[in-house]
């Protein structure tokens, strides 16, 4: 008995060990990734552009403005419903729990030559509140909507979530863990919002994507 809880206790270590090995090098690779973006990629005539995307995404307010407008007309009332759901999900899973769970520093606070291109963030990097609000939204819409409208606001979430990489104030694994909560956030909301309209019918003005 004893032989085995000394191997456990061994096995269990060795894991650990494995584990944090893991983890430092996706951290060293996300600082490498930020260090290649703002010495090849940062231009003078590009940072503006990117710091008026990135405000598009500060506390999601043009998401939220979409949602409303959205819910306001009555043929796109379903999707409104399901990109209000898909954003309040995002926000529990990532502003309310894992950031605060996490706990990741921000990557300026632990990579000395990243030089942050706004105002420093407070809060905590991981997973990006930015990248989920907008692919939270901007996934809805290109289920359920034409491609017209559902194509351009992938593309603007896209935008997005680069920008925060480019500022300097998320490592890519925050973006890509945003987007992976938004993916499926968003899928049960629109399932949730068909769910409803059919057993309420409140909701049944079917966006036909010929709007």
């Amino acid at each position: 008995m004893a032989m085995n809880s000394w191997q456990s206790r061994l096995r269990y270590r060795l894991i650990s060990k494995r584990y944090m090995n893991i983890l430092q090098s996706i951290q060293q690779l996300d600082g490498e990734i930020l260090l290649l973006i703002q010495q090849y990629l940062r231009t003078d005539m590009l940072t503006p552009f990117m710091k008026s995307v990135t405000f598009l995404g500060n506390g999601g307010w043009f998401w939220i403005l979409c949602a409303v407008v959205l819910l306001a007309v009555p043929k796109t009332r379903k999707t409104g419903y399901a990109a209000a759901l898909s954003l309040i999900f995002g926000a529990i899973v990532t502003n309310l729990l894992l950031k605060n769970i996490v706990a990741r520093p921000r990557p300026f606070a632990e990579i000395e030559a990243l030089i942050p291109m706004i105002t420093k963030p407070k809060d905590f990097s991981f997973p990006s509140g930015h990248t989920t609000a907008s692919f939270a939204v901007a996934l809805v819409m290109l289920r359920m909507l034409p491609k017209k409208f559902g194509i351009p606001a992938v593309v603007l979430a896209v935008l997005v979530a680069f920008s925060r990489l480019y500022l300097g104030v998320h490592y890519p694994t925050d973006v890509l863990t945003g987007f992976v909560i938004a993916g499926g956030k968003y899928a049960v909301s629109v399932d949730r919002a068909n769910e409803t309209g059919r057993q309420t019918g409140t909701l049944d003005c079917p966006e036909d994507r010929k709007i």
